[in-house]
């Protein structure tokens, strides 16, 4: 280890966050559609009345684990999640497993802050990164099915002339990643790791439209339909065609839609504020100079491909919903889970990625954002979810780091009798935007 955790955390110098909240409050704050504290759900609404009438159900109002003699069972789990932050590849980690509904484990491990000490929430909040993405495509698979547009329509139609290609891009290789659109997040100015991004670019507001702009500075990767890659910039131009069809911002469309009828009190999708409401374990860079807290940051440098918050019993919650067929109908989940034959994504769906495991096969999608790592899967039949995040630190060793990840996912969907070794997607133990290949 170059730096220790436990030395002084670099801040802010005080200028930079005067501005970066001045301009926030400016803008509004989308933040403020989720409250500070974790409260009691209400009760359960139906959700609009559209083609496919939906009725959604609350979350569990209990959400909490039982203890003493339940939790004796979880101890594997319990063990796995302090493999994280025992070595140091992380300062915090937390996870939960919901069946049937019902909140069976949640835990946490490590520090919410390494200035103070004090112990890291199961009830805390974090950047999902690119979780985000599941959220945003269950939107407009709901668009889909109310007939609103079709998932063989051509991006020029929708959106004429937005990047290069857009006659030959079809809604579905955006949402599959088969589209060739460049990655925005190439530029340099997404380097998370930079003086420069570290002291002020992380506080710089983009649109949507921007994010579109620094990806047509580059050459598109390949022709549309020919291959696969993950491009964030695909999941900016959803972000565009829902808030085209719809007249809101992408952010409402997925809070009207999913988030209020779910009741997923700690999850929101901000759009300039910098903070993350209510308790939460901060998320480091390490440097030679020691762990930069980067916890604030301008979440519109993702947008619709990454921005959202929330939480380990939302995700759960929201996994739940979408796998068990409450969110979308059958035709449209039905394509959510059919998986390209294209190159890397042969795993990847629209918006959902599988991985195969001893005890079955699991839906979900892993979110890397500066100074957090996040990991969401639901079995199939949406009886069994798993969420966790992790503030990865120290990852030095990325084998034993993936193995400790491998080990806490492993036990947490399998038990204990399973390998630890089962095949599970790290979460992107380093600090970018981008989902690792599956």
């Amino acid at each position: 280890m170059t730096a220790d955790p436990t030395a002084p955390v670099r801040r802010l110098r005080r200028p930079l966050l005067r501005a970066a909240v001045t301009a926030t409050a400016a803008a509004g704050l989308l933040a403020t559609l989720a409250p500070a504290a974790l409260a009691a759900p209400a009760a359960p609404r139906p959700a609009a009345d559209c083609r496919g009438a939906l009725h959604l159900t609350a979350a569990d109002p209990a959400d909490r684990t039982d203890s003493a003699a339940g939790r004796a069972d979880w101890a594997a789990a319990d063990a796995a999640l302090a493999g994280l932050t025992g070595p140091g590849y992380a300062t915090s980690a937390l996870a939960a497993v919901r069946e049937d509904g019902r909140l069976e484990w949640r835990n946490a491990t490590g520090v919410a802050d390494l200035g103070t000490g004090g112990p890291a929430d199961p009830e805390g909040r974090f950047r999902i990164g690119s979780a985000t993405k599941t959220f945003v495509a269950t939107t407009l698979l709901q668009l889909v099915g109310e007939h609103r547009l079709d998932l063989d329509d051509r991006l020029e139609c929708l959106l004429p002339g937005v990047v290069p290609n857009s006659a030959a891009i079809t809604v579905r290789q955006l949402l599959d990643h088969t589209s060739g659109v460049a990655n925005y997040t190439q530029d340099p100015a997404f380097e998370s790791t930079d003086e420069g991004w570290l002291n002020g670019r992380r506080f710089r507001p983009y649109s949507l439209q921007d994010l579109v702009d620094i990806a047509n500075t580059y050459p598109p990767a390949f022709p549309p339909g020919q291959d696969w890659a993950y491009s964030n910039t695909n999941y900016v131009l959803v972000g565009m065609i829902i808030e085209k069809l719809t007249g809101h911002s992408w952010q409402q469309e997925v809070t009207r839609r999913i988030i209020r009828p779910l009741h997923l009190t700690g999850t929101s999708m901000p759009g300039n504020s910098p903070f993350v409401p209510g308790p939460h374990a901060h998320g480091y860079l390490k440097t030679a100079e020691g762990p930069v807290d980067v916890t604030l940051l301008d979440p519109s440098m993702a947008g619709s491909a990454g921005a959202g918050i929330s939480t380990t019993a939302d995700l759960t919650t929201f996994l739940g919903a979408l796998l068990g067929g409450r969110l979308l109908p059958p035709a449209e989940l039905a394509e959510m889970q059919r998986t390209t034959a294209t190159g890397g994504g042969r795993g990847y769906g629209l918006g959902l990625q599988r991985v195969d495991t001893p005890c079955g096969t699991f839906w979900g999608h892993a979110g890397g954002i500066p100074g957090y790592n996040t990991l969401m899967l639901g079995s199939a039949d949406g009886r069994r979810q798993f969420a966790s995040v992790v503030t990865a630190y120290d990852v030095g060793d990325g084998r034993a780091a993936t193995a400790a990840w491998n080990r806490l996912t492993a036990t947490a969907l399998c038990g204990p009798q399973q390998s630890p070794a089962a095949p599970a997607p790290a979460p992107g133990l380093g600090p970018d935007l981008a989902l690792p290949a599956p």
